[in-house]
């Protein structure tokens, strides 16, 4: 099953689902039962999630457009742990 859309010059945009292959050419309106033209649209495009879009985004550019890496990134010393003796003093 596929959803084809199509346009009602009276009531607007409405969604069909239909065996694959045999969406014709004109439909009947479910609200106003007039013939209703079908039209062509991108397929799930406007409903990917936005973060998806993003990432796909950046991985394209960084393919296109890798960042320039002058030197690596300046490595940070781990906090210092304290002794395990001082775990077992009376906390004011």
């Amino acid at each position: 099953m596929a959803t084809y859309e199509y346009l009602c010059s009276d009531c607007g945009p409405f969604d069909v689902r239909l065996a694959i292959g045999s969406a014709p050419a004109t439909h009947d309106c479910p609200a106003c039962a007039g013939e209703a033209r079908r039209v062509f649209s991108s397929p799930s495009l406007a409903v990917t999630p936005h973060g998806l879009a993003v990432s796909r985004e950046r991985e394209e550019k960084s393919r296109e457009m890798p960042d320039v890496v002058s030197a690596p990134p300046p490595r940070e010393r781990p906090a210092p742990r304290p002794h395990p003796a001082l775990s077992r003093l009376p906390r004011p």
